[in-house]
Order: structure tokens, then sequence, then C-alpha cells
């Protein structure tokens, strides 16, 4: 069995014992540790966030429909908490990671689209991460993985609350590589000799080579994708160990690169790396959808494997004591066909009837309604489920009230605290959760779908691209369209207009958009600076093609 493999491999010392700690009184920005908390030793926090997944690529969701590619994460359910209605804070990177990090909707925080390459800012320096406040608390703070909230000076992940750092500053397409991954279109490798003369391929970065930092160095450019969710586990299980040795609570924040093209999982998952190169390739993967289907699920299974080992290597450390939550920051990248993973029930069929896409960079369902999964043996009640209204704006004041971290009171949070619902306490979530505009029709941020109950409005729809090329015209709606997701999740017939039913639902979806963009106007805000400028980018040695680290031999 696969699962005894990875145990045999993750073989640990004898345990540490458990440590008692006393807390001190740390203050910063209205940060204050509660000094009245008991003297049971502080949970260690195991946040793993997977790129561009959709809610049907768990298998746990769809059980019974389909051959599971998720065995781990399904055994994490089984043994944890299962999350039915849980959503992204918005449906594209760096907006989702902002609000995740910081609790807070990205027209307070300032995060409404994406960083590039060259970005000289990043997240606002006035806002502050959790990994920040559990610092200053005396965690130990580790990433891993994509950051994509500026990856200069004060912006770069070591100064906002981490104290080691492994990853890629941004998405892994945003660079080239020497031997690139599955892409639909397909783009070409990094330029061994001049990049005076790259090939300029729409869609596809030339050049600057991908790197992969460790703390504030970069010690691969380019980075070989094809390897990297081994690096990543093993820095996991590393640093699960190293803090077990420390004898400081942890938080390890995992943000990996899966399931965001180039797909390009190691040899032993069945797929051989370079397949996926050229113009030849990318016309097979397009007339033939089985291979890039097995190609995505080789991915999702190389995930879930690595999720695996960071679960036995918590379990075997510090079992009783460990939390760890699995999401997603946005839905499938629906344009990319078939190396994109699947929504589930939830297809936004109003909009695909009208063409265009309905997953990420949308406020449809499918763009930010993710698979999430949490487990804490003792704490989390086993194999149960909630359907409970949720966010990934609720994992800052969690962490915190876990962690016996009191919240800023300079600012508003939007997250709600959780606790009570992870420890079966509760299964009452969130009144009411809006949707922002992450790069379909509009203005990046706008809140344009307001969700109450189970009803979900809709101001503006439009102009996201599907598989094929198809965009949907923008459209506003006003007064709303009104959908009942209860039961019509794939949102495909709005509620009729004159209904009693929609009266309503649109008199409380009004009530809570009024409020919450009142409360916004009168809140501490931040404003991002997208500014770029081409010295910006990261560069090992701007003597070399792409800016590689070595020469190619």
């Amino acid at each position: 069995m696969a699962g005894v493999g990875v145990a045999s491999v993750l073989l640990v010392s004898a345990l540490v014992s458990g440590v008692v700690y006393h807390v001190t009184l740390l203050q910063h920005s209205g940060l204050k540790v509660v000094m009245e908390m008991d003297t049971r030793q502080r949970p260690n926090f195991i946040v793993i966030l997977a790129d561009d997944i959709g809610w049907g690529d768990l298998g746990a969701n769809q059980a019974g429909e389909k051959p599971s590619n998720t065995p781990y994460l399904d055994q994490l359910a089984r043994e944890g908490k299962r999350f039915t209605d849980f959503h992204s804070p918005a449906s594209t990177c760096s907006p989702s990671r902002a609000s995740i990090l910081t609790g807070r909707y990205g027209l307070r925080n300032g995060v409404t689209h994406n960083f590039a390459t060259r970005s000289l800012g990043g997240l606002p320096l006035n806002e502050t991460t959790f990994a920040e406040l559990l610092q200053e608390a005396g965690y130990y703070t580790a990433m891993i993985g994509k950051w994509h909230l500026g990856h200069n000076g004060p912006y770069h992940p070591i100064n906002r609350g981490f104290d080691y750092y492994l990853g890629i500053p941004y998405s892994n397409d945003m660079g080239c590589t020497d031997l690139p991954g599955y892409d639909l279109p397909s783009c070409p490798p990094c330029e061994p000799v001049s990049h005076q003369n790259s090939r300029k391929t729409q869609g596809c970065y030339t050049d600057v080579a991908l790197p992969l930092y460790e703390n504030r160095t970069i010690i691969e450019q380019p980075l070989d994708l094809w390897s990297l969710a081994q690096k990543y586990t093993s820095a996991a299980v590393r640093i699960l160990h190293s803090a077990r040795e420390r004898r400081q609570p942890l938080l390890l924040y995992v943000a990996l690169a899966h399931m965001h093209v180039p797909l390009a999982p190691a040899a032993h998952m069945g797929i051989r790396a370079g397949v996926g190169v050229g113009a030849a390739a990318e016309d097979r993967a397009v007339q033939g959808q089985g291979e890039g289907e097995g190609v995505y699920s080789a991915t999702l299974r190389e995930m879930d494997r690595l999720v695996g080992a960071i679960k036995a290597t918590s379990d075997l450390l510090d079992k009783q004591n460990n939390l760890i939550l699995f999401t997603g920051d946005n839905g499938p990248w629906e344009q990319k066909c078939q190396f994109a993973g699947s929504a589930g029930p939830f297809l936004g069929q109003w909009q695909t009837a009208r063409g265009g896409g309905s997953a990420k960079r949308t406020t449809w369902e499918g763009g930010h309604r993710v698979p999430t999964v949490a487990y804490w043996p003792g704490r989390i009640p086993a194999n149960t489920t909630s359907g409970a209204l949720l966010s990934g704006m609720d994992i800052f004041p969690t962490l915190l009230s876990l962690a016996g971290v009191e919240l800023p009171r300079d600012r508003r949070i939007d997250g709600i605290d959780m606790t009570d619902i992870l420890l079966g306490k509760s299964d009452t979530g969130r009144k009411s959760l809006l949707h922002p505009n992450s790069g379909a029709a509009g203005f990046f941020g706008d809140l344009q779908a307001v969700r109450v109950g189970p009803h979900k409005a809709f101001y503006l729809t439009g102009a996201a691209e599907a598989c094929g090329g198809g965009e949907g015209q923008p459209q506003v709606h006003d007064p709303p369209l009104i959908f009942d997701l209860s039961g019509d999740p794939g949102e495909g017939t709005p509620l009729v207009e004159g209904s009693e039913e929609y009266q309503e639902a649109l008199r409380e979806v009004q009530s809570e958009r009024e409020a919450l963009l009142w409360d916004i106007a009168n809140d501490n805000v931040s404003t991002a600076n997208y500014a770029t400028d081409r010295g910006a980018a990261p560069c090992c040695d701007h003597a070399l093609p792409a800016c590689r680290c070595h020469p190619v031999r």
C-alpha cells in the first residue's frame, strides 16, 4: 500500500515530551496574548492551501461517483471534518491569499488583483498577517510554497511574519523553465544563450526564469518543476521535526503549486517529463482529452501524497496537538480545459448557457467554493461533515483564538471565529458572504455577488474565458439575479423577480450588502502599490540569459 510506503519513509525518533509554556504580554497593533489561558500546550497549526483546485477534485466530495485521486485527503476527512460550503475569499491568487492572511476583504486590505513578476509592491505594510501575530506570540512560523503578495524588500514573506521561507514568489507559470510542464497553450523552455532573441509566446514568460527562494536568497533559477513536490515534502517534514526540537508552538503554512498549470508531476506518478512541451503536444492535448485528464489526475495524486506525508509526520510527532487545515485559493482554471479540475455540481449553468466561464475569476460557485478538510485528533469529531457557510477569511480569527491571541483592535476583521464549528459544538456559520470581482466583468474587488442563507444574488456577470475561448458578454443585473442554492447548486434558473421568495431574498441581500459597504467606507483601509519596474523581477544573475543562476552546460 502507498500509505505503508509513506510511513516507512517518515520513521522518526522517540517523541519529545510536551512542554508547559508561560505566556508573556505582547503588544502589536492591538495584539495581546491572553494571560488567563491555562497552561496546556498551545496547538500547532498546519495550513495547506492548494492552488486552482476544484470542489469536485476531492474524492470525498463526490464519493461513489468516480474513482478518487485523493485517498490521503479522503482519510483526513474520515478522521476529521469535511466542509461542504467553504469558500475562498476571492476567485484568483493574490486577492484570495491576502484575505486569508489578514481576515479582510480586498476592499479593506487593498489587494484586489494579482501582483506581477515586476511588481514593486505587495500586501500593504499596514496590514497584519496571522503569521506576524503568531510569531510575536512565540510561535515558530514557516512557509513553503507560493507567496504572490510581493517579493521585494519589506513585502517578502520573511518580513511578513515568517521565520523561514522556501518557495516561489508567485504562480508557477510566471517564468520559464528548462523542462516546461503541461499547459494550454504550451510554453517554450528558457532560452539557453541569449534572451535578446527570446520567443514571445502568448501567455508565456520567456525573459525571466522561474525562481525558487530559500529565505531571501534565490537558490535555483530556473527551478525544476518536476521535482518541486519532493522539495516541498522534504522541507515540510524537516520543519515539523525541527519545530518539535525547538519546543516552540508551530505555524506551518504550505501554499502548494498544485493544481495550477503548468502541471509537472514527478516521474513516479506515471507521466514523462517534457512530453507536454511544444506545439505538437499542444495539438495532442486538445484533440485527445484522455491524455490531459491523465496528467491532471497524476498531479492531483502527487498533491495528495504530499498532504499524506505531512499528516504522517504530524501524527508521529505530536498528533493530539496539531490542527491540519486543507483548503483552496480559488476554483479550477476552466480555460485550461483538460488541465483544469472539477467544480463538481457547481457549474454556473446560467452563465455557461450564454457563453463564458463559471469557475476561476468569476463569482459563480465554481470560482470560490473550495474543498476543505480539518483534522485534529481528539478535538475535531472524526468522520463529520459541516454545511456551515464559511470563508478562508475565517482562518485568521480562528487560529488566533485557538492560540489565545486577541484580534487587532484598530481595524475591522471580516472573518469569524469558527472554533465551535471545528470542535463540533455548533454548525452555525456566517449569515452572509460577499464575493468580489476577481478579473471578470467590472472593477477589481467590487463586491458583485452576495450570499445570504441559501440565496445568492448577482449584480454583474460575464467576461471570464471558458475552455474553447468564449467569454460571455458582460451583463449588469438591476435588480440582481437571485438563485436558491439549496435546490439549484448549478445556478441554472434564477428566482422569478415578482415572487415572494425573490422579494424577501432581495431585501436581505440589499441590507447585508449596504451594511458591509458602509462599514468598509468607515474602516481603516489600505491601498496596494501595483507599480511595476523591469528591475523588480527576481534575478539570480543579470549577466546570464533568463537570470539563470548558472550557465547552461
